[in-house]
This record gives C-alpha cells, structure tokens and sequence, in this order.
C-alpha cells in the first residue's frame, strides 16, 4: 500500500472509531453525528449537526485534510487528539502538521510546519 493510501485508511480507521465510541452515548435530541470521507479530495470529517431547542447545531470535532503526502489536523477537539492515535499508528512527526495552529506557531511543535 502506497503511503497516500496508507495515510487515508488510518484516517477514516481513526474518525470510524471515534465515531463508534461516540455512538455508545445518546446524542442530543434532534442532533446526528456524521462522518464524511471524501477520498477525491482528501477531506474527513467528523461532526454534529441538526438542531436543538429551535437552535441550529453545527459542530466539527475532527477536521483533516491530506496534502502534499502530509496529515494537516485542520480541527481535533478530541480529548487525546487524532496526532496522539497517528503517533501511535507509525504516522512520524514530520508528516503531520498542527494546522489548527498558524504557521509562525507550528514551528514551535515537534510536527512538521507544512
């Protein structure tokens, strides 16, 4: 498996999980939890939408995007964070950037800057 491929699988294996732990709990009423792939375009998401109390609910809980044979985290409001769990799965630093943080910031991380 190439590392594209390799890097895409982990990363719908990882939101899948989280997806499936989250489901243990009731969401509110009226909101859905949703994952969305993208592979065309190397987008995954992970996020709550519907509408609660006539208010609307749209929440990202794991943004990443795939570029340039990198993992940009673009949003991660996971407890451990998805970077822990590619750490873990043998993703090295350097192919991971903290895009949530702007540039000048990531070069102070021990992730790659882009």
């Amino acid at each position: 498996m190439d590392k594209l491929s390799h890097y895409r699988s982990l990363v719908k294996k990882i939101l899948t999980e989280y997806d499936q732990i989250a489901s243990q709990t009731p969401n509110i009423s009226g909101v859905d939890t949703v994952l969305a792939f993208d592979e065309e375009r190397d987008q995954y998401l992970w996020f709550d939408v519907g509408w609660h109390e006539r208010k609307r609910v749209k929440a990202i809980s794991v943004y990443v995007r795939i570029k340039n044979d990198k993992i940009y985290v673009e949003e991660d409001w996971t407890e451990e964070g998805i970077a822990t769990e590619l750490l873990r799965e043998g993703v090295p630093k350097e192919d991971i950037v903290l895009a949530f943080h702007d540039p000048e910031t990531r070069k102070y991380t021990e992730f790659a800057i882009a």
